[in-house]
């Protein structure tokens, strides 16, 4: 017999809406992912440059945004949410918590998945042993704080995305406005988020992956350390990666047209 919570989860999600939109006149389909604590419109610094080569698809995560009505859920049920709707044999793109989510997709359909970017994300985010991330004990902080000053908390991690790059103030600006101009996700939503991070680990297996992978990484990026590319070359031979020299976590947003080259660029070889 199932519990109330599972009942009453099942009844939201039925209730919630998925936002997506699609614009672009290419005949490509990809889906941009989003981060934590954003939502789609993190994408428009790269749109107008890639428009004219795929037909994008802009969602907010559930919980996020224009999905705000969805209860807290893991990675995989977002994955399952969004498949439903998803076009088939796109790109997958996904940034940040967002890259744990596309590579679920990729991993669950990889025969109907053209092939999968992870952008300043990893298969497993917390730090451990000798693998390079971020501190268990960070992202747990980051959860009491969200209780105690729920906007305070989330400009500080976004502050964290920029840190280090030419660019930082403003771009933690344009992080920010894309945060503030939508309703926020509710503390349980995002809560869920950072539990996702310090506990998912796709690292074993994303080596069975058999879709084409494009890695791209921000060399000054302070969540998702540049120590850890080398490894997943070594443990991924069959995927390729990039580090953007000047980027930190947002290589989107700070160098956009570099960015954009590279997604043009990785379409072009993949219709070869």
């Amino acid at each position: 017999m199932k519990n109330d919570n599972e009942i009453d989860r099942k009844e939201s999600v039925i209730m919630a809406t998925l936002y997506w939109q699609t614009v672009g006149e290419g005949k490509q389909d990809i889906v941009l992912l989003h981060g934590w604590g954003l939502n789609a419109e993190v994408w428009q610094t790269i749109i107008p440059r890639v428009a004219s080569q795929f037909r994008i698809h802009l969602v907010d995560l559930p919980g996020y945004g224009r999905s705000r009505d969805f209860s807290p859920m893991s990675v995989q049920s977002m994955a399952d949410i969004l498949w439903e709707q998803a076009p088939k044999n796109a790109i997958w793109l996904g940034w940040s918590l967002g890259g744990l989510v596309a590579s679920r997709i990729a991993l669950d359909h990889s025969d109907e998945v053209k092939a999968l970017i992870t952008v300043a994300s990893s298969p497993c985010f917390r730090a451990h042993e000798e693998w390079q991330g971020i501190k268990p004990e960070v992202l747990l902080n980051f959860e009491k704080m969200l209780s105690e000053n729920f906007q305070r908390t989330v400009e500080r991690f976004l502050a964290l995305q920029t840190l280090g790059t030419e660019s930082a103030r403003e771009d933690a600006r344009t992080l920010k406005s894309v945060v503030l101009a939508l309703p926020m996700p509710t503390v349980e939503v995002l809560n869920m988020g950072l539990e996702s991070l310090r506990t998912e680990d796709l690292r074993e297996e994303l080596t069975h992956l058999t879709v084409p992978f494009l890695r791209i990484y921000g060399y000054l990026d302070g969540l998702v350390p540049r120590k850890i590319v080398s490894k997943l070359d070594a443990l991924y031979p069959h995927s390729s990666s990039i580090v953007m020299r000047h980027c930190a976590h947002a290589p989107f947003v700070s160098h956009p047209d570099e960015f954009s080259e590279y997604l043009i660029e990785f379409f072009t070889q993949l219709d070869k």
